[in-house]
């Protein structure tokens, strides 16, 4: 509401009640249906990291003009289709390491609250009916706008809804519609019919966390008209209604155009997450603050999957060299330089985040551990330094807390470099056996001083986002970010 960075004081100590709103449920979820949940599972998370005890409450919509369109289109029922979106959503959520909420409401088993509370709008004299329909009366509440900080009479051209002349304002809105013909519907003091869009997370918050709570979210697109006429509908209902802090992550971008369906540029997580690891989408959502606009692009993903790729690499091999060195005393305190490094790596990663959650900031602290993890694990000064395993030990503890506080950790790093393997050889269009003779054919070709075939081949694979390493183990290959992305991210950088 202040439009500015205020200082979180829940209104219990040590408790927090959010909201955040949930999905339609008719179709596969999207990447700015990632976006918005990744950043509140990475709030929910680093809440829980400062010891709040978290009720989080984040619904379903299985109940909706569009769900009942998609159903008809199918010749399924609506809430059976709803039901199944549902599930896929989950899916979703788990592949991309989203905690579960607290609670999962959905509509169809929140009608008697949806309906009490229009009651309540009604009885208070905000509400009116015509025809079986009851709208909310946006004169009745004179603050009407203070989320947004449009003014009434900004809102009456260019409805997002279809201009209804029976409405006594043109932004009035609907709390409950009529039943039409092949419809669900439910019973109301009003006739058969089911509840509009806006009121159910106003009946569904109030229901679980009270009509005043500490945080509510969702994306951008919702402070209007959605979270402007949920904040009229439960002060209507309940004068005392407030919420502390309304928290709206940005838009979602594709290639710098703004995402939609009619400009051909939408994409599912699961269309995403075929080709790209979902710890990757993941990674690469938080790399950019959770309040500014996000550009989706190939080039983005590929650097997001490259990083991975590194971060996981140096962890593996940290446990590794922990596993045959597992006689040695990890109780120990490591040198003092390495303790320096956890303390500054700890207080960067701390403010960033206590800041407006910055996890641009909290990512970028995490370059000095890693570097000086690889020193210790492969330069031969590192390998020389006392105390070494125990620096390794500790510092790895630390990026792993910290990942495991931002959604990044895996259950394996094995598992991990494996799967980012297989989807590099995936939108390489290779297979495994394909790069190994690949590298046969250049190690022949070296061994003949055939050193511009060699270079070709390289540089065919890596085209492809194929990286050859030489080593003297022989030739090994690993995730690259292909040639034509690296230039391009080259160009734009200088």
């Amino acid at each position: 509401m202040s439009r500015s960075k205020e200082l979180f004081r829940p209104r219990v100590e040590g408790r927090v009640g959010m909201y955040v709103c949930g999905v339609t449920a008719y179709d596969l979820s999207h990447i700015g249906h990632a976006r918005v949940y990744v950043t509140f599972d990475v709030l929910y998370r680093y809440l829980q990291h400062l010891k709040y005890e978290v009720l989080y409450v984040r619904n379903f919509t299985d109940v909706d003009d569009k769900i009942i369109a998609r159903a008809n289109e199918l010749g399924e029922d609506p809430l059976s289709l709803s039901s199944r979106f549902c599930d896929e959503f989950h899916a979703d959520m788990a592949y991309l390491h989203c905690l579960p909420p607290s609670v999962e409401p959905r509509v169809s088993n929140h009608m008697d609250q949806i309906i009490d509370m229009i009651k309540q709008i009604f009885d208070n004299g905000c509400a009116y009916k015509i025809d079986g329909d009851v709208y909310f009366s946006v004169d009745k509440f004179s603050a009407y706008g203070r989320l947004s900080g449009r003014k009434l009479e900004d809102n009456r051209a260019g409805e997002r809804v279809a201009l209804d002349s029976r409405k006594k304002n043109p932004a009035d809105f609907a709390l409950w519609k009529s039943a039409k013909p092949g419809e669900p519907y439910w019973e109301s003091p009003w006739g058969p019919g089911r509840p509009g869009w806006h009121i159910e997370c106003s009946a569904m918050s109030a229901a679980y966390l009270g009509y005043s709570f500490d945080i509510h979210g969702g994306g951008m697109d919702l402070v209007f008209p959605h979270h402007e006429n949920e904040i009229a509908q439960s002060c209507a209902a309940c004068r005392s209604s407030s919420i502390s802090y309304w928290i709206h992550n940005g838009f979602v971008n594709v290639d710098s155009e703004k995402m939609s369906k009619s400009l051909g540029n939408f994409f599912t997580i699961r269309q995403v997450i075929d080709l790209y690891h979902p710890l990757a989408l993941r990674l690469f959502l938080i790399g950019t603050h959770y309040r500014s606009p996000i550009n989706y692009s190939n080039a983005q993903l590929e650097t997001a999957s490259d990083r991975l790729f590194y971060i996981f690499q140096a962890l593996h091999d940290c446990e590794e060299i922990l596993r045959q060195n597992s006689e040695i005393n990890l109780e120990d305190f490591p040198p003092k330089d390495t303790l320096d490094c956890i303390t500054r790596f700890r207080s960067e990663f701390e403010y960033s985040m206590t800041d407006d959650l910055h996890t641009p900031v909290a990512l970028a602290a995490l370059s000095e551990p890693l570097k000086i993890i690889n020193d210790l694990l492969h330069t031969r000064k590192g390998r020389k330094q006392q105390k070494r395993i125990e620096s390794i030990s500790a510092i790895e503890k630390e990026i792993k807390n910290s990942l495991t506080i931002l959604g990044l950790m895996p259950s394996s790093y094995h598992e991990l470099l494996l799967q980012l393997r297989e989807k590099a050889l995936k939108r390489a269009g290779l297979t495994e056996e394909q790069v190994l003779e690949k590298i046969d054919e250049r190690s022949s070709a070296r061994k003949n001083k055939q050193y511009e075939r060699s270079d070709e081949i390289r540089r065919e694979l890596a085209a492809v986002g194929i990286a050859l390493m030489d080593g003297p183990e022989g030739t090994t290959w690993r995730p690259g970010i292909p040639l034509d992305i690296q230039e391009k991210l080259a160009s734009v950088s200088q």
